[in-house]
Order: structure tokens, then sequence, then C-alpha cells
């Protein structure tokens, strides 16, 4: 799935109940994530949650890998992660998160915290795509 077919799906949904659900359903679809990378160094600072983010250049494309201790939150790595995986640095540089996490909504529906976190990754994504450049 990519983030146009969330954004699609979300047009489907009426209630943020089901929207909840589906966040959470793509969160249960990440690939497994070693225990081994669950350390401080991998953490994202920022997130109420516990959230690691690892990654590796493969040629020009930066991929990325998360995890979270919270089903909420695990989705929206999901999301973040759909959003920035498979990018050149200066896509991940260039991209307007915002722009989209606004599109679908979330910066409305998340608490004020959960909000941090999500920003909390993006520029933690944004920092290691400059890293490259």
């Amino acid at each position: 799935m990519n983030i146009e077919e969330v954004k699609e799906t979300f047009e489907f949904m009426d209630e943020w109940e089901d929207r909840y659900r589906f966040i959470i359903d793509l969160g249960r679809n990440l690939p497994d994530f070693d225990e081994s990378d669950q350390t401080e160094e991998n953490r994202v600072q920022g997130c109420t949650s516990k959230v690691w983010l690892i990654y590796n250049r493969d040629g020009a494309a930066v991929h990325f890998k998360g995890d979270s201790d919270a089903h909420i939150v695990r989705g929206l790595v999901a999301i973040i992660l759909m959003i920035f995986s498979g990018k050149t640095p200066q896509q991940i540089v260039d991209i307007d998160a915002s722009r989209i996490l606004e599109e679908l909504g979330l910066s409305q529906h998340l608490s004020p915290m959960r909000t941090n976190g999500l920003f909390a990754m993006v520029e933690r994504i944004k920092s290691i795509g400059a890293s490259f450049l």
C-alpha cells in the first residue's frame, strides 16, 4: 500500500474510529523489526511512545524501517514510512509531509503529544536524508 491508497481509503471512511482501526492495521502489517535494533541510538526522541527507526541506502534510494511499542503509533510509523521510504535524499528533504498529514486529517485528530511525536519522526527522517546531500 502507498500513501495515495491510504488517502483514498480514508475518503471512504466517515468515522474517525474506523480510520484509527485502519491505522492500527497498517501497523500490524509492518515488517518485523529486529529487537537488536531497538536501541537508544535508533530511538526517535520527542515521541511519548517508544519509536525506533533504522535506514539503509540502496543506490540512490534511502529505505527506512520502523517500529513502536504502541499500536496506533506503529500505524503512524507505517504511514510515515510510506511517505519517505524508497526516495532519494533530495526527495526526502523536499517532501512536504505537513501537507500530506494535513490532507489525511491526522494533525486534527491526534492528541498534541502524538502529533509532536509524528513530527519528530518526520524531522529525524529529513535529517537522515539531508546527511546524504
